[in-house]
């Protein structure tokens, strides 16, 4: 059954009105028809624009077969906060208590995974002694301690099983483990965890890629000064690629105090002013290639005890109205970091039935659509949140802009 919208519609490389033809029952896109509106298609106004289903790579739904964090969330509840938050597909991470590091947890948790709305790409762990998969799948690796035990304690360890992995998928939590022994008994969070520990883990991270020819990539990247490396590495034809957080794109350590310090403690914490405001030029300039929530769920309880990680999969949407509307992110700029990079990077992990796959808006790829409405704000509510956490750091905040709608390999599917 073929079906079709029609409005101004963004792309990675220019923004027009016209309509998007696509099969209901393949859910792919059979034609982009610039400057021509359908008569019977479904119409969105002059105020919303049409880009390539979002994605966000850099979820923790906490589901695995052990079922111990599922009261946090779980695949279904992951799958709708995405929605909720425009997301049409999302990349699950590998810290669970049942770390998914050979074929068969990994094949556990993606029967599990089958419980989303959408389409969950899984990582695979990289821990002390793993091996590489026999299937392809991309990895993570957990440089210094985090939140679960799949981590590595020094760089001699991480070396010696990250040359297992040569020519692979990896991406790193760049954070050194022995900053952060040394650094454990300082007072603040921020402290506990200092820019120097990523910095560090950064060179070490560009090294092994190098080494090793991985296609690397660094997680809610949070220092100016790291980034610079980053970009030299890049130059230099490292093949390295890097995330940042709307967290870390939002606040900055000077806005915590002890009324909403324990609502943001994460790994990596907020860093200061100036780096925020590097980070949001960096995005605007190119050299950061996807915006990724870091979603990672605590109940209400968890966070009073300060356990580290921010719910932010519900806002993922109304983020990228913010950066459009009220920090001049170029519509442009939008897909490649919320759909064509994220759909790049998930592409070959796809079953066949999504074609060419996430992110363009092109015949053969997914019909799936993230529809913002730029001139309807939204006041952000704890009774929008679909999380099971149950809660958010933008609780109260007023976006400048809504979604419209979202539709999941051609059919439009509830965002609210």
């Amino acid at each position: 059954m073929t079906s079709s919208i029609s409005g101004k519609i963004a792309t990675h490389e220019k923004t027009f009105y016209g309509s998007i033809v696509f099969d209901q029952n393949s859910g792919l896109i059979q034609e982009i028809l610039p400057d021509k509106i359908i008569e019977n298609s479904k119409k969105f106004s002059d105020s919303c624009v049409i880009f390539p289903g979002f994605g966000d790579i850099h979820v923790h739904a906490r589901e695995d077969a052990s079922g111990k964090h599922t009261y946090k969330e779980d695949y279904l509840s992951c799958g709708n906060a995405a929605i909720n938050g425009g997301v049409v597909q999302i990349c699950d991470m590998p810290n669970n208590p049942i770390p998914p590091i050979d074929d068969s947890s990994y094949n556990q948790k993606k029967i599990l995974s089958q419980k989303s709305p959408i389409h969950v790409t899984l990582y695979a762990g990289v821990g002390p002694d793993t091996q590489p998969l026999s299937q392809n799948v991309p990895y993570k690796a957990f440089m210094g301690p985090s939140i679960g035990e799949l981590y590595f304690k020094n760089n001699e360890d991480l070396e010696k099983t990250i040359s297992r992995y040569t020519g692979q998928n990896v991406s790193f939590h760049c954070e050194d483990p022995i900053i952060l022994e040394k650094s454990k008994s300082e007072r603040l969070h921020e402290d506990r965890r200092p820019r120097e520990a990523e910095l560090l883990a950064t060179d070490f991270a560009l090294y092994l890629i190098e080494k090793y020819n991985l296609r690397g990539k660094l997680c809610h990247y949070s220092t100016g000064d790291g980034l610079k490396k980053i970009i030299q590495a890049k130059e230099k034809g490292i093949r390295v690629t890097c995330e940042v957080t709307p967290t870390h794109l939002f606040f900055d350590r000077s806005m915590l105090n002890e009324e909403n310090y324990k609502w943001f403690q994460m790994n990596p914490p907020l860093r200061n002013a100036e780096d925020k405001e590097i980070l949001l030029q960096a995005l605007k300039d190119g050299h950061i290639d996807y915006l990724a929530t870091d979603h990672a769920p605590h109940t209400r309880e968890e966070k009073e005890n300060h356990i580290s990680g921010i719910s932010q999969l519900d806002t993922f949407g109304l983020f990228a109205t913010h950066l459009i509307l009220e920090k001049n992110v170029s519509l442009q700029k939008i897909v490649e970091v919320c759909s064509k990079n994220p759909g790049s990077f998930v592409q070959e992990y796809l079953p066949t039935h999504f074609g060419k796959g996430f992110g363009v808006l092109e015949p053969g790829y997914s019909a799936s659509f993230t529809i913002l409405n730029l001139q309807k704000p939204t006041v952000f509510s704890k009774e929008k949140i679909k999380s099971k956490s149950g809660w958010s750091p933008f609780e109260g905040h007023t976006f400048p802009g809504s979604i419209e709608s979202v539709f999941y390999h051609g059919k439009e599917i509830n965002h609210t």
